[in-house]
């Protein structure tokens, strides 16, 4: 009887872990607060080309969240690496490092990763936002997605570009070109933005461990407004590859060592309790001769 008891409760953990838990861990956290560090270097108008730095803070407002939806604030900064500056600097800061700052706030499917415009999770003047924004879906597949670029305000084409590995993580390797598109690339300026981005996504998690950046944006002249190359720092890639691979073996431990042990274990003990038992029933059931 014990066995059987026993048996049946591993195979019901088994089931769980396989047909429901899924479902319910495979959902963008309603709690993201996550610094990510970017550098580079870049050309800015007619000035020599020199180191910056970008911050990018991502929180979830998980008052305006719910099951199906996380809703995000995200400030990004971008400065000249002159002085070691702070994440972000003023507009009047004396020795002129800002070069842009930005506030943006979406939501997202917690599910599918993909942008959600419903106005009772954002306010009026947000931005509507299309494709993915800050993650790839869980169990990633091998093809092309619409990715949302935020300068220009439109979603385009992450093509799949291959397997390789980070850090020893095996990721798949995105690339979204944005061809030249009419912005104001500058306060009252007209111009032109282009950008080359290479994303490097852990499949399982949808996490992005790295983006890869190239852009140029040129005044309606042709001169150089910005020309920037940009990427993850070594210490922000190693965190975040360290961050997958933590979030990924949580995921793999539920969803399939948990099933692999209940229907391994359980089965045999289930199948062996209930022959047992019948066994027993059947000595009971059996008259005794003298």
């Amino acid at each position: 009887m014990l066995l059987g008891f026993l048996g049946g409760f591993l195979v019901m953990v088994a089931l769980l872990a396989q047909f429901y838990a899924p479902g319910q861990l495979m959902r963008t956290p309603l709690d993201v607060d996550s610094t990510t560090h970017l550098s580079g270097d870049a050309t800015v108008g007619s000035e020599p080309r020199g180191p910056v730095l970008a911050t990018s803070v991502t929180r979830a407002d998980s008052a305006k969240s719910d099951g199906d939806v996380v809703v995000f604030v995200n400030s990004a900064c971008l400065v000249k690496d002159v002085g070691s500056p702070p994440n972000c600097v003023s507009a009047d800061d004396p020795q002129k490092r800002l070069l842009s700052a930005s506030v943006d706030n979406f939501a997202t499917d917690r599910k599918t990763g993909q942008a959600v415009n419903d106005p009772k999770y954002l306010p009026p003047d947000a931005t509507p936002h299309r494709g993915l924004v800050n993650k790839w879906p869980f169990d990633a597949q091998k093809q092309t997605y619409p990715y949302w670029d935020g300068t220009a305000n439109a979603a385009g084409n992450a093509v799949y570009d291959g397997e390789t590995t980070l850090q020893g993580l095996k990721v798949y390797k995105y690339r979204a070109q944005v061809p030249q598109t009419p912005i104001d690339v500058a306060a009252g300026v007209k111009g032109t933005y282009t950008t080359d981005t290479e994303i490097y996504v852990e499949p399982r998690t949808g996490a992005i461990v790295n983006t890869v950046q190239h852009q140029e944006r040129l005044a309606d002249d042709g001169s150089n407004v910005l020309n920037l190359d940009l990427a993850f720092t070594s210490s922000q890639e190693k965190s975040s590859v360290k961050d997958a691979i933590s979030n990924k073996d949580k995921l793999d431990l539920v969803t399939k060592t948990v099933p692999l042990i209940g229907f391994v274990v359980g089965i045999p003990l289930l199948i062996a309790g209930i022959a047992l038992t019948l066994l027993a029933n059947r000595r009971e059931s059996t008259p005794r001769h003298r």
